[in-house]
């Protein structure tokens, strides 16, 4: 039995030390609890995860259900461990690396966030008109044919913009925009 010198201190080990099996129950399950709080630290000190992922993951690395949901109440105690937080900080990446907001969506849902956060973290999500634009010009040459002008199109919808503010764009950039349909058909 791997134990945490917290436990060893807990519990007074030593050595040659007889347990009673009441002692080795209450011994086994100190450990199961401190592993599990030990374990859902470095899990969200290495990246941002959501409660239900947390605790997951945690079941996943061998913990007991019960004590993986302990120690998942234990951070939110400390407030270590903040769903709202964590979907604050998806949707700035997903900003900063000009994806959509379909995109940043995506990214929740990925990362389990619970559906009634997702509003609040999209609510001041920028237009991202400036990023398409630049994007645009630098994938598109000044003759570029209706081609070219699709697979750019396709490579901004794959990174969550949507179609109607894509096709808004093109049209100030005075691209012919009439071969294109209103609504984005042509993945269909």
């Amino acid at each position: 039995m791997r134990v945490y010198r917290q436990t060893i201190e807990d519990f007074a080990l030593y050595p040659g030390l007889e347990l009673t099996a009441a002692q080795w129950a209450s011994l086994q399950e100190s450990a199961g609890a401190y592993s599990a709080k030990m374990r859902a630290v470095r899990i969200v000190s290495a990246s941002s995860v959501s409660r239900k992922t947390l605790e997951q993951r945690l079941v996943q690395k061998g913990e007991d259900a019960r004590q993986a949901k302990e120690a998942v109440e234990w951070m939110e105690n400390l407030n270590l461990l903040d769903d709202r937080q964590t979907a604050a900080q998806i949707v700035s990446r997903c900003i900063s690396k000009g994806y959509g907001a379909s995109r940043a969506k995506q990214a929740l849902y990925e990362k389990q966030i619970p559906k009634e956060l997702w509003e609040e973290a999209l609510e001041d999500y920028p237009d991202q008109s400036e990023y398409i634009l630049k994007f645009l010009r630098s994938k598109l040459p000044c003759d570029a044919d209706a081609r070219q002008t699709k697979r750019a199109v396709d490579a901004l919808m794959r990174r969550g913009h949507s179609y109607g503010v894509i096709r808004r764009v093109l049209e100030q950039m005075g691209t012919d925009t009439e071969e294109f349909p209103e609504e984005n058909s042509w993945l269909k």
